[in-house]
């Protein structure tokens, strides 16, 4: 259980990051590196990334396969006649963003060109944000109001399921960038907004990179010998880290799991211990037969292992029971895999092995003699 709940989370964790794009380049004024040595007040200066870096980009750019730019609002209540959905995160994104990002839509259509770049007051609502504003309605052609302002629903997403991270867009909704320029400031600090770039396919992921660097740098006028006031975020810069944290859970896994098996494993030696005792007539009685001490010794050491291997077995469908309750229930996904199955039930034998060879040694030592003369 617990070696399954690591590599859970794990899976679901790496799992929600991926999904950002794991060949896709974030061009933001805030690093992904978030080490001892962050130097934030040297981040916050810097300016935010604006439209025309982003016109800049596309049509600079010879290895991207789409380009987009999202820019973020949160906390945002969004209102339809008496029913209020609250804390939600506004992504005004450009009109390629469903190339960077793929996500299906449930219900009704994706952005026009026109609409992007006219800035129309259209929105695509997330599958959550239609449940709770339009439980028995279609949410199609209905007006929404998003601070003060009247946005009509062209289309809903496709329910995604809860994220780790929080980048579902269940609980999104999005209208097109240039709108969101109407009203606030894209380059304040406001917004959070960042370009982000797909790889063409068969591109490597640091060829993009070093383009782009070079193009930003071109775009911002930076000399040679000027550090650079953007970043270049991917999505190793965070899982890498991960891998590290979980060797450790992993690790820590099998300590806690060492003391389950500990314990187990003095309950097997008591049973066996128990066993020849009472069957200690039994191998007076093979051993006079010509039973020989290796015999007696592999006969209690298979018993230990099958006891093992059929706790082992009740353990196994126990994990797969609570995996199953689980993933139907709170959204987060537990997988018992084939390795940790193999796992279990290679622990279960050595288990068996450690704890039943004292015991199966002790039998095979008996003196025939003494041993049928027991009772």
């Amino acid at each position: 259980m617990v070696l399954t709940m690591v590599d859970s989370l794990q899976r679901n964790v790496e799992g929600s990051i991926e999904s950002l794009g794991k060949d896709v380049i974030f061009i933001d004024k805030w690093p992904w590196d978030f080490s001892g040595d962050y130097k934030w007040w040297k981040y916050m200066n810097r300016p935010n990334v604006r439209l025309s870096e982003l016109r800049t980009v596309t049509d600079k750019s010879e290895l991207a396969g789409a380009t987009a730019m999202v820019v973020q609002l949160g906390n945002v209540v969004i209102k339809y006649q008496s029913n209020t959905a609250e804390g939600v995160t506004i992504f005004g994104v450009s009109n390629n963003y469903k190339n960077v990002r793929s996500f299906d839509l449930y219900n009704g259509r994706y952005f026009t060109e026109n609409e992007s770049e006219n800035g129309s007051n259209v929105a695509i609502i997330g599958y959550g944000i239609g449940e709770t504003l339009f439980p028995n309605l279609n949410p199609i052609d209905k007006d929404i109001s998003i601070k003060g302002r009247k946005f009509k629903i062209i289309g809903v997403t496709a329910k995604e399921g809860e994220s780790i991270i929080g980048n579902s867009l269940d609980q999104l909704v999005m209208i097109p960038v240039q709108t969101v320029a109407n009203y606030v400031r894209i380059n304040s600090d406001r917004a959070n907004a960042q370009i982000q770039v797909k790889a063409a396919n068969g591109v490597p992921l640091q060829m993009m990179e070093d383009e782009l660097r070079g193009i930003m740098r071109s775009v911002r006028k930076l000399k040679p010998w000027e550090e650079q006031n953007f970043a270049l975020n991917k999505t190793t810069l965070i899982t890498e880290p991960l891998k590290a944290f979980f060797a450790v859970m992993s690790v820590a896994g099998w300590i806690i799991g060492g003391f389950a098996m500990l314990v187990g494993g003095f309950g097997i030696a008591n049973i066996m211990f128990v066993s020849v005792k009472e069957r200690t007539n039994q191998i007076g009685i093979q051993k006079s037969l010509g039973a020989k001490n290796y015999f007696v010794l592999i006969e209690f050491l298979v018993e230990a292992i099958i006891l093992c291997i059929f706790g082992g077995a009740i353990g196994i469908a126990m994990v797969w029971g609570i995996s199953y309750i689980v993933t139907n229930s709170i959204h987060f996904t537990i997988s018992l895999t084939i390795g940790n199955i193999l796992t279990g039930v290679l622990v279960s034998v050595v288990v068996g092995v450690i704890s039943g060879f004292i015991p199966a040694l002790s039998a095979s030592r008996l003196n025939p003699v003494d041993a049928i003369r027991s009772k």
